[in-house]
């Protein structure tokens, strides 16, 4: 059922940055969308309203029992119209993930209406400067003021907005992965899937010691047998492998990725193979040693494409094309981000143009 948005008009609008000197995530726009839950009610009183502070209880559910989700995806400009990718997936896979803890799913009619009502608000703050965005930050939480150990009974969803420039500037740079040993990032029957605030919390400490060993991001195995190959911690994995695509298959604990989706759906477009199989780590090295793997990339909404050149299995490094990004990497991360600023034909109808 819709809803009547309301809108309260700021005061006084900020001055806008300049994009390219703006580290990621620290600068918001003038408004935000705003909508609570409560049983008696459901979701209510949809509003944008000027970007502001949240007022909590300090018994709020959110903070002691970790009830929160959230998704993120970017608008793009294209002269004067602002352009979204897929957004539908993420508010299908925000209710996914609401499901798994237990709180109550959003409307996804309503929620899309209210993203393109705020962009369209927001539509100056796109920016349109090479591989610039905004970057936009649906998240549901508890709000109940109550310490016992059950589901809230009140919620608030919320989506603010925030300009990113390129992830790598003017060209893809290969980042460098260890694959950790000893912790892991979720089991099946966990949260792995969902997009859960708690699963990166859980992520920092292989990080920094990841960080501290000189690689920039960790690759997880499984956890409970802690040998196959499972995501990165801010993007899912492919390898090319005898000139095919393969990438670890969905299993409960891996988030399924709309990059991830979008890769493999234009690959099989673009007349690839690939494959979603149970990748061991063993096999992994061997293939890395044997060359029968000549790429190695990441993927998801940050970066869209980002190439892995050098990858650490067992503690041997592995040189992975020469840690230069390699041709099927750049092909995906041009085709990608042509549909996504409108400068190359969709046909998938990913995008939605405001």
């Amino acid at each position: 059922m819709s809803q009547t948005l309301q809108i309260e008009k700021a005061n006084q609008l900020k001055e806008k940055p300049d994009v390219s000197t703006v580290s990621f995530g620290t600068v918001f726009t003038d408004y935000m969308f705003t909508n609570k839950y409560s049983p008696e009610h459901g979701w209510q009183e949809p509003s944008i309203i000027p970007y502001q502070n949240l007022e909590l209880s300090p018994s709020c559910q959110a903070i002691h029992y970790g009830q929160s989700v959230f998704e993120g995806l970017k608008a793009y400009k294209q002269g004067d119209e602002v352009l979204l990718f897929r957004p539908d997936e993420n508010f299908k896979r925000m209710n996914q993930s609401l499901a798994r803890l237990s709180m109550p799913e959003i409307n996804e009619e309503n929620a899309l209406n209210a993203l393109y009502e705020l962009l369209k608000l927001e539509r100056n703050w796109v920016p349109d400067g090479e591989g610039q965005s905004l970057y936009v930050r649906p998240f549901v939480f508890a709000d109940e003021p109550f310490l016992g150990v059950r589901p809230s009974r009140t919620y608030q969803f919320n989506i603010i907005l925030s300009p990113v420039s390129s992830y790598y500037g003017a060209q893809l740079s290969p980042t460098s992965i260890y694959v950790e040993d000893d912790f892991v990032r979720s089991v099946r029957g966990g949260v792995g899937f969902a997009k859960v605030s708690g699963n990166y919390a859980a992520s920092l400490l292989a990080q920094k010691k990841a960080n501290e060993l000189g690689y920039e991001q960790v690759l997880w195995l499984d956890g409970v047998n802690q040998k196959y190959v499972e995501e990165v911690g801010s993007m899912n994995i492919f390898f090319v492998r005898d000139g095919e695509l393969v990438t670890p298959e969905l299993n409960g604990s891996i988030l399924p990725g709309i990059t991830r989706k979008s890769i493999i759906e234009l690959a099989e477009y673009k007349g690839y193979t690939v494959k979603e199989e149970e990748i061991h780590i063993d096999e992994l090295a061997n293939d890395l040693n044997s060359g029968r793997i000549t790429e190695v990339f990441g993927a998801g909404t940050a970066v869209v494409v980002s190439p892995v050149g050098i990858l650490n299995i067992h503690g041997t490094d592995y040189i992975v094309n020469d840690n230069q990004p390699g041709e099927i990497a750049q092909e995906f991360y041009d085709h990608l981000t042509d549909i996504q600023y409108g400068r190359k034909e969709d046909p998938f109808g990913w995008m939605v143009r405001l």
